[in-house]
């Protein structure tokens, strides 16, 4: 397609989260209008964008709406129905597009892709009947069972070490179709962002090393500093891998674990941008959501340049409750006083335990010095310093 130059179009985004906040405002800040369909009557990024579709997102009448208002449209989380973005490509681009995305929806789905891709992924069984359940190699134990649709954040995910456990955890996930993954011991775990243009051009982040506490994101380092060359040379090569076998148009975030014995694995992938990658507001040339923006609008694809250190906290509404009760904001102003400290909030109404909030961008010239701010910074908010 011929490109939406900036100042001439309209963008839409199926969803109304904070991602597709971050998504608005680039957009906007390259002369774009922007639509958000989104059931919710506020939602964070409804309350940004030029004009708000109060839908469902199956909607027929919302989404001829969106297509009508919009040039390109694309979403902001992987769970909206892919058969609404086959609806919506019959009357305006779409990216990523629904094929892609609905790979990344069904985790047995998921890891097929991997394996055709010719990337590696963890030793795995899928589990749909009690004949499979019963077939299960007794290797895979211990593992995590993982619900093959709708996970995410550690939803949806036991952790079992026999038979017996297994079975009473598929009992528990209501017998719906399951992934059973080997438990294997990690070193790390990492991620890569890629942008991949409807021209075939794939453009990417540096390796990112995440620190997940309960099953959601906590921190992430970049530089990663634990990663050798030879491992983000493995890393970055495996994320194009899989954006190219999918012929993917858009944002894409692959998860890897980084195995004690040095192998690497891919874990899963989000069709869009990452809490790993918000780290790029503040730390790159380019940030992960105007690279979103110009994969859309089929704009050129820079290769983005890091220019300070950084590293990302996630705020989850816990930080708003205190012994003394809540929810009370936490005191911005002493994290703010730090040098090389950038906070991104929501604009979320309530805050909940568990609900992410914002984060905190830490920027600096050495990876030392970032991760000593980000420190303080822990310290000041009353969260773990395990990193």
């Amino acid at each position: 397609m011929a490109a939406l130059l900036p100042g001439t179009a309209t963008l839409g985004v199926l969803g109304g989260g904070q991602l597709g906040r971050m998504f608005v405002h680039a957009a906007q800040a390259l002369g774009y209008r922007c639509v958000v369909l989104d059931p919710d009557a506020v939602s964070p990024a409804g309350a940004v964008a030029e004009k708000h579709v109060q839908a469902d997102y199956l909607d027929p009448v919302g989404l001829a709406q969106l297509a009508r208002d919009c040039d390109a449209i694309t979403t902001e989380f992987e769970n909206v129905p892919a058969v609404a973005l086959e609806t919506l490509a019959n009357m305006r681009v779409v990216a990523p597009a629904a094929a892609a995305v609905a790979v990344c929806q069904d985790r047995a789905v998921e890891k097929a892709h991997f394996e055709a891709a010719g990337v590696p992924c963890a030793p795995h069984a899928v589990i749909t009947n009690e004949i499979e359940l019963a077939a299960v190699d007794p290797s895979l134990l211990p593992g995590i069972l993982k619900t093959s649709r709708l996970g995410y954040d550690g939803k949806g995910q036991v952790r079992v070490a026999t038979a017996a456990e297994l079975a009473v955890a598929w009992e528990g996930l209501k017998r719906v179709a399951c992934v059973l993954e080997q438990l294997l011991p990690l070193k790390a775990e990492l991620s890569v962002i890629v942008a991949r243009g409807a021209d075939g051009r794939t453009v990417h982040f540096p390796v990112q090393q995440n620190l997940h506490r309960g099953g959601i994101l906590a921190v992430t380092e970049v530089p990663a500093p634990d990663v050798p060359p030879e491992v983000e040379k493995l890393a970055i090569a495996a994320a194009r891998q899989v954006a190219e076998a999918l012929g993917y148009v858009g944002v894409l975030c692959v998860e890897f674990f980084w195995l004690d014995d040095g192998r690497l694995v891919v874990n899963e992938m989000a069709p869009r941008p990452h809490n790993s990658g918000h780290w790029t507001m503040n730390g790159s040339d380019v940030s992960q959501f105007e690279l979103q923006v110009r994969a859309l609008a089929g704009l050129p694809l820079p290769q983005p340049r890091q220019h300070s250190a950084a590293v990302m906290l996630n705020l989850l509404g816990d930080l708003w409750f205190t012994d003394e009760g809540g929810p009370t904001p936490p005191a911005w102003d002493r994290v703010l006083a730090l040098p090389g400290t950038h906070l991104h909030l929501y604009g979320k109404a309530e805050a909940r335990h568990g609900r992410k909030m914002g984060h905190l961008n830490i920027t600096a010239a050495t990876p030392e010095a970032a991760h000593a701010v980000a420190l303080d910074a822990a310290r000041l908010l009353g969260l773990p310093t395990d990193f």
